[in-house]
């Protein structure tokens, strides 16, 4: 895969110093890990970087490819049963799921540095729609590094139909947040105006368990462009360590 230039690259370091006291530690040095602040990065149509070839393992042994979602949209999150800030956004992005599905929008998440029994028991307790790779060792993220930090949680990626990344959040994402990275891909692909999508919020019995942390929140964010990231990085971001 084509390597992110020197600048970018710095940008996702800097990001990583950035998350200071949100380090979680699980285990030893080894497994430490950082919790980002929810910056979003959105990279043009001309930046775009090919996703690697990964395949893994569900929870019930079944195998998916990242290439199985060609042609659709797809939602990468990577999470842990442990992780605060994960269980946090977890009600935006069921919901964000819910409402997407008709709009070429698909999702699947990235269990990593987990106990297996645990991560069931989460994906069983709230429900979770969409699948998960059951990632232990924490294989997958390795393979996106030069795009987010490996021990970044949580962090989602958004692919666009080619196969390729048309977004990144470093940290919780918000139902305003995603939905902004989402929509201009919906209407780039022609898959349908996102603005006609059933509102979960609308619906009957919609109450706490939906959007907690953010439903609508975040929708003036504006996320950066892969440009701003780089000048951000050249006018000073502090280090990381960027593992």
């Amino acid at each position: 895969m084509p390597r992110l230039s020197a600048a970018a690259l710095a940008a996702v370091l800097a990001l990583s110093g950035c998350a200071g006291g949100n380090e979680i530690e699980s285990g030893g040095e080894e497994d430490r890990f950082i919790s980002g602040d929810g910056s979003a990065t959105v990279f043009e149509t001309g930046e775009r970087e090919a996703v690697p070839d990964v395949t893994g393992t569900t929870f019930d042994g079944g195998e998916i490819s990242l290439s199985d979602y060609s042609g659709e949209i797809l939602v990468l999150n990577v999470w842990a049963s442990w992780c605060g800030p994960c269980r946090a956004e977890q009600p935006v992005l069921d919901e964000v799921y819910t409402e997407y599905g008709g709009l070429g929008v698909d999702f699947l998440g990235v269990n990593i540095k987990d106990d297996e029994t645990a991560a069931l028991a989460y994906t069983d307790n709230k429900d979770v729609p969409y699948p998960s790779l059951y990632d232990q060792p924490g294989e997958i993220p390795q393979a996106f590094r030069d795009t987010v930090p490996p021990r970044a949680i949580p962090s989602t990626l958004v692919i666009d139909p080619d196969g390729n990344i048309a977004a990144r959040v470093i940290g919780p994402t918000t139902y305003g947040q995603l939905t902004g990275l989402l929509d201009p891909l919906v209407v780039e692909f022609a898959f349908g105006d996102p603005e006609e999508r059933p509102r979960v919020s609308e619906q009957e019995g919609y109450g706490e368990g939906y959007g907690e942390g953010g439903a609508g929140e975040g929708a003036d964010e504006a996320p950066e462009t892969a440009d701003e990231t780089d000048q951000d990085a050249a006018d000073g971001a502090p280090d990381g360590d960027g593992d």
